[in-house]
């Protein structure tokens, strides 16, 4: 979105040059990068880098406020509340498309947000390797608040393990070797020491929970958690019995799961900002908006972008069964603003926040992005098209 450095990337770019890059990528853990890599990151201007971070640290000054946690108690559905919520969420995710406003100047529209980890691990080797093989102008940065590699990594040791060995923290998640994100992590096990765990390999005696670690039985004294309860919920019957971890346990979570609901579209509706779109709750809505074809509709308890109604009509609203469930929210046009060697690519940036136990408001530490060239974010509306997936953002510091 910088010109200047926009076609000095594109003059310099070669596809010799791309396949080189992608085969140092995936030389470490081969085959684990299980979707599309783009062709080039996103360059962020000053100004526009200023606009995302105001208006997340205006989101966080609602979520740290006393109030956020009787708001939000119903974002947690009844048979999904897990116990001994902590007092923080070590993780959060806000996710920004890049628009154009009438005069053609770019500004940040507030999609989504998640209190749930992303790609931590990954963005610390991504980068890395991006730099060897393409150049980054001075006085940009994908990392933020003056961290640089190793100081990132020190700071996740230190929210991750918190005051535990490597082997007493495990990564939970549903079958970790099949996901389509496994790369991240065997970048989190590379870096922190701590093995991706099934949650069918768990094991509970009493309130205490172990796993297997290379023959050796081991108690898990903290969880980092990657598992999405409804991704859970919808493939459960298959995995046979399993810890239910709503129960009692004794063992921390980083981060809890209540998070993951608290921290998310349903925070939306409460937030009136000039960079987050107007979003209602579908039950609280006085009337249907008679311009429909300005709203999208969102399930409140999904991911990934499943579920989501773009086209809305007022049939698709009046049809919903449980509109406590779902948002009306204001779409925003992304802008095609990254040129290409054919059609412009539209961009989402995630500004990735770590909170530190003890410390009164998490920091934002690096970000990814995601180029598209579809009517949406997501490997399905970018098929057999080219500079489009994942990236990173470098921010004019």
């Amino acid at each position: 979105m910088i010109q200047s450095i926009r076609e000095q990337f594109n003059a310099s770019f070669s596809q010799e040059r791309y396949e080189n890059f992608l085969q140092d990528l995936n030389s470490v853990h081969p085959g684990a990068i299980d979707f599309r890599i783009a062709e080039t990151p996103v360059f962020i201007d000053r100004k526009l880098g200023q606009e995302m971070i105001q208006t997340c640290e205006s989101i966080i000054d609602f979520i740290i406020h006393p109030a956020f946690n009787a708001l939000t108690e119903r974002a947690i559905p009844a048979d999904e509340v897990v116990q001994s919520q902590n007092k923080i969420s070590h993780f959060i995710a806000f996710d920004f498309g890049i628009c154009e406003n009438e005069t053609g100047g770019f500004f940040p529209a507030l999609i989504e947000m998640q209190g749930f980890p992303t790609l931590f691990g990954m963005q610390a080797y991504y980068p890395e390797v991006l730099e060897r093989h393409f150049n980054i102008p001075d006085g940009f940065s994908h990392y933020f608040n003056g961290l640089n590699k190793s100081s990132y990594i020190a700071l996740l040791k230190r929210v991750i393990l918190g005051e535990h060995k490597p082997e007493e923290v495990i990564l939970l998640e549903i079958k970790p070797h099949q996901q389509k994100t496994r790369i991240d992590f065997y970048c989190t096990e590379h870096y922190l020491g701590i093995a991706p765990v099934c949650i069918t390999a768990l094991k509970k005696e009493g309130r205490a929970l172990y796993y297997d670690n290379n023959g050796v039985k081991t108690r898990v004294k903290r969880i980092y958690n990657r598992i999405i309860a409804d991704e859970l919920n919808a493939v459960k019957d298959s995995l046979g019995p399993i810890v239910d971890l709503r129960e009692d346990l004794d063992v921390e979570w980083v981060p809890h799961p209540n998070w993951f609901y608290r921290i998310s579209k349903f925070t939306l509706p409460f937030l009136h900002h000039p960079f987050i779109p107007e979003t209602f709750f579908l039950n609280e809505l006085e009337s249907i908006p008679e311009d429909l074809q300005n709203y999208v509709l969102k399930p409140l308890f999904s991911f990934a972008g499943q579920g989501v109604v773009i086209d809305v009509t007022k049939e698709d609203i009046e049809a919903i069964q449980q509109p406590e469930h779902w948002i009306l929210q204001r779409k925003v046009k992304y802008a095609s603003c990254i040129q290409t060697p054919n059609e412009p690519a539209k961009a989402e940036i995630r500004l990735m926040y770590v909170w530190e136990e003890g410390k009164a408001r998490p920091i934002l530490a690096t970000n990814l992005a995601r180029l598209s060239k579809g009517k949406m974010i997501g490997v399905r509306y970018n098929k057999d098209k080219d500079w489009v997936g994942g990236s990173v953002a470098y921010f004019e510091q």
